[in-house]
């Protein structure tokens, strides 16, 4: 996996609800647990932009209601810092659905998608409208 150059503030933590914002079905996705995890023991997982989550479906299509998916962070309120020093932040803490092998499941993504994601995962852009 590539490294982001951007000083990230892992500001999301299980149990954190994120809005889904791909066309995949979903609707509303709620934290379980970071995949890759490395930390001190019995320590909540904090995770922010680019990092891959558990999540559970909380609403949306039956499909996929109340059934544990892979996830990735595009957006989130807390503000992160650029190496250029300018700082970034969004209205809402989002995220898309993906495979095992990191693909998209939806075809696209409602909102902007946080620079970050793209230099990490490229298939991603792909299907962003809107890339800050």
């Amino acid at each position: 996996m590539k490294s982001i150059s951007t000083k990230i503030s892992k500001s999301l933590i299980p149990s954190s609800v994120l809005t889904c914002a791909d066309n995949s079905g979903a609707k509303t996705l709620m934290i379980i647990n970071k995949i890759g995890k490395a930390g001190r023991k019995g320590r909540l997982a904090a995770c922010g932009i680019g990092d891959i989550v558990m999540v559970s479906v909380k609403s949306g299509n039956p499909q996929y209601l109340k059934k544990k998916v892979r996830a990735v962070i595009i957006r989130q309120k807390q503000p992160i810092r650029r190496a250029n020093g300018m700082r970034v932040r969004f209205e809402d803490n989002a995220g898309i659905l993906i495979t095992e092998s990191n693909l998209p499941v939806g075809t696209e993504v409602k909102g902007a998608m946080a620079r970050e994601v793209v230099e990490r995962y490229i298939k991603l852009a792909g299907i962003a409208s809107r890339v800050v």
